[in-house]
């Protein structure tokens, strides 16, 4: 098949550029034609399998879900668009989406914006709905939600990465035909299990090769001199959370804090975001922040927690985090509630019945979050490892990219 993969942001850091990437790479490997629509501007810094990269010419103005730095855009919210604004938007990445047609299928991200290109191009398209544009911008604003609406009414099919998606998605737009339930994926070939010696290694190679980043000046780049702050910091084999994510107030890290104030275990905070300022002013003993890391790092950091710990507090799409964890041998404990809750009961189906309670935990309940921490912390060493095996088996059964890419491009009733 020749697919145009329409995505408005980078290839990187957040989970629907992770999405957008893996489609491409699969899909290519898979033997499809695809070219991918994105405003990334280091492409050849993915393994995209193949796909070729176009970055449409949208004038500088760049909407978004959540409010971050992009290099050289206007970054304005969805909803604070004027209409004039976002047809400009839609119109602009439409003509560059036309100038590769023929096509046999436009895959665009998000209800909104990407609804309304991929219905522009007058081609045949699918739209996969994430929780980002539902919550952030969409719900309660009802030009966008009619917009949305609308956008889906000619697609053929729409994914959404979990049930609690599916009643988002017709809570905010209303009820939508042709809806499909096919969870993002995990590359379980990158994200695997490693002895301690050799995870920690890499993952100091890795920092090594990280770009400068004086002062941390930007945001977005690892934090200056994390090999050196990585090597000593993880030093010794002691009961280690991970955290990795956006760093924001929803995502419930003070959860986190507030259980690792009653448990014997160091933490480390991965991700970037208008709370770190605040996170690191109440940040416990022996936490260390390392700035946003790339999967190179990841697949080697989270080999070296004992617990990944998901604490939102704010419904997510899908528990991208805690697969990716399960899958490198790192215990994932969530919060239980939205996609997350479909994570956890994922695992715990392939745990031994008497650890089944600890992959979830009441949602911002930081003494229950404690309490399964430490019980976590207190697994000997072959149990420990009957749960790695475990969660490991549950992502490579139910969650592996080639799986999921496959999926998205069955024929549908």
């Amino acid at each position: 098949m020749r697919i145009l993969l329409w995505h408005g942001y980078l290839l990187g850091g957040t989970g629907s550029n992770v999405y957008t990437r893996s489609l491409a790479r699969e899909w290519s490997r898979g033997g499809h034609d695809v070219t991918v629509f994105a405003q990334e501007p280091h492409p050849e810094e993915y393994d995209l399998g193949g796909a070729s990269v176009v970055r449409p010419d949208i004038g500088g103005l760049l909407p978004t879900f959540v409010l971050d730095e992009y290099e050289g855009m206007d970054v304005r919210l969805v909803q604070d668009l004027t209409a004039d604004e976002r047809e400009r938007y839609v119109a602009a990445n439409a003509e560059a989406l036309r100038a590769h047609l023929p096509a046999d299928l436009v895959f665009a991200n998000h209800v909104v914006l990407g609804g309304p290109v991929a219905a522009a191009t007058g081609a045949r398209y699918r739209v996969k709905a994430h929780g980002s544009e539902l919550e952030y911008s969409m719900r309660g604003n009802e030009d966008l939600s009619r917009w949305g609406r609308e956008s889906l009414a000619g697609a053929e099919a729409i994914f959404v990465g979990s049930e609690h998606i599916r009643e988002v998605l017709e809570d905010v737009v209303g009820h939508v035909d042709r809806v499909h339930v096919v969870p993002p994926g995990v590359d379980i070939d990158e994200f695997v299990p490693l002895p301690r010696e050799e995870a920690l290694r890499d993952l100091i190679a890795e920092s090594v090769a990280d770009p400068a980043n004086p002062g941390n000046a930007s945001e977005r780049l690892p934090d200056e001199g994390n090999a050196e702050r990585l090597e000593t910091f993880l030093a010794g084999d002691e009961p280690t959370v991970l955290y990795f994510g956006k760093l924001l107030r929803n995502k419930g890290v003070h959860v986190l804090f507030d259980a690792l104030r009653e448990v014997d275990a160091r933490a480390v905070v991965v991700g970037f975001g208008d709370y770190r300022e605040e996170l690191e002013r109440t940040a416990p003993p022996r936490t260390l922040f390392t700035g946003p890391l790339e999967h190179r790092h990841l697949a080697k950091l989270i080999p070296l927690a004992h617990v990944t710990a998901v604490p939102s507090i704010f419904p997510e799409a899908f528990g991208m985090v805690a697969a990716e964890a399960a899958a490198a041998g790192s215990l994932p404990l969530v919060a239980n509630h939205s996609g997350l809750a479909e994570i956890a009961a994922g695992v715990s189906a392939e745990y031994p019945e008497q650890y089944r309670d600890l992959t979830s935990f009441t949602t911002g309940d930081s003494p229950k979050l404690a309490e399964k921490l430490r019980r976590l912390f207190a697994l000997e060493p072959d149990e420990r490892a009957r749960l790695q095996e475990a969660a490991r088996r549950a992502v490579v059964e139910r969650w592996s990219w080639a799986g999921v890419a496959r999926r998205l491009l069955e024929p549908f009733n």
